[in-house]
C-alpha cells in the first residue's frame, strides 16, 4: 500500500489505538505525559506521534478543525491499521450549570455538519463504540474526575452558531457542541472500528461565555488545567483498550 497522502504514514508505522486532538500543538502536550515518544510524520494540520504510556503503545494524531479534516485523518489512520480512535478536544456547553473546565463524554453526536452526509443518511446515528465510551467514563472515575455523559452536537460553522441553533440544541438536551465527533464516530462505525470522545468545556453558550470571550485570568480554578486533565483521562482509557 502506498504512503497515505495527507498523514504520510504507511501500514506498520502506527499503533492500534490513536488519540485525536484537533490542535497539532496538543499532540506535543499529550506526548509530554507519556514515557517516551517519537514524531512519525508532520504535514499540513496533521502531526503524528507514536508514544508509550504506562507500557501501552499508542499513536497521537491531530485532526485539524472540523469534520472534513477529521474524516481524512480517520480514513488514513484506518487504512494503515489503527483500530480505536479517542477524540480529545474542547467543547462549548449547551446546558446551564455545566462549567468551564468540566468534562463531557459523548454518547452520540447530532450531525449538524456536512461531511457525514456524503457517507450516509442523516438519520443514521453518529454514536461511539460502547467499550471506548465505557473506558473513558471508567478512566475519569479512576482519576477522581466527575464527567457529564450524554449526547452532543457536531457543527461545521463556528461563527454561525446563532441563538436559534443554541436554543434548539439546549431544548433537545444536548450537552455541548464541538466540530469533529460526528465524523469520527460515523466513519469508525462504518469501518467496524471503535471510537469515543472526551471534551473539556471551554465556554458555555447558553450562559454567554463562548470561547475567547473570557480573560484567562478570570477563569474558575477548575478550568486552569482542564486540558491536562482530559489528556490524563484519555491516556488512562487507552491503556484498557
Amino acid at each position: 500500500m502506498a504512503k497515505q497522502p495527507h498523514l504520510l504514514v504507511e501500514p506498520g508505522d502506527l499503533n492500534d489505538v490513536a488519540l485525536l486532538p484537533g490542535d497539532p500543538g496538543r499532540v506535543d502536550r499529550i506526548a509530554g505525559h507519556c514515557d517516551d515518544h517519537e514524531v512519525v510524520a508532520e504535514n499540513r494540520e496533521y502531526k503524528v506521534v507514536n508514544a508509550t504510556y504506562e507500557g501501552t503503545d499508542l499513536t497521537i494524531c491531530s485532526t485539524g478543525i472540523g469534520s472534513p479534516s477529521a474524516a481524512i485523518a480517520v480514513e488514513e489512520l484506518a487504512a494503515v491499521g489503527v483500530e480505536t480512535f479517542l477524540r480529545v478536544g474542547t467543547t462549548g456547553a449547551l446546558q446551564s450549570g455545566i462549567e468551564i473546565g468540566d468534562m463531557v463524554v459523548a454518547t452520540g453526536a447530532a450531525k449538524d455538519e456536512g461531511t457525514t452526509d456524503r457517507y450516509e443518511a442523516t438519520a443514521v446515528p453518529a454514536v461511539p463504540d460502547y467499550d471506548a465510551l465505557s473506558a473513558l467514563v471508567d478512566a475519569a472515575e479512576a482519576n477522581g474526575e466527575d464527567v457529564h455523559v450524554g449526547p452532543i452536537a457536531t457543527d461545521d460553522a463556528f461563527y454561525a452558531e446563532t441563538d436559534a441553533y443554541v436554543e434548539n440544541w439546549e431544548a433537545a438536551g444536548l450537552l455541548a457542541v464541538e466540530m469533529e465527533a460526528a465524523a469520527i464516530f460515523s466513519l469508525a462505525r462504518r469501518k467496524g472500528l471503535a471510537a469515543g470522545a472526551i471534551c473539556t468545556v471551554d465556554g458555555n453558550l447558553v450562559e454567554g461565555t463562548q470561547k475567547g470571550t473570557t480573560d484567562a485570568e478570570e477563569l474558575p480554578e477548575k478550568a486552569k488545567n482542564n486540558v491536562e486533565r482530559a489528556i490524563e483521562i484519555s491516556l488512562t482509557a487507552a491503556t484498557s483498550l
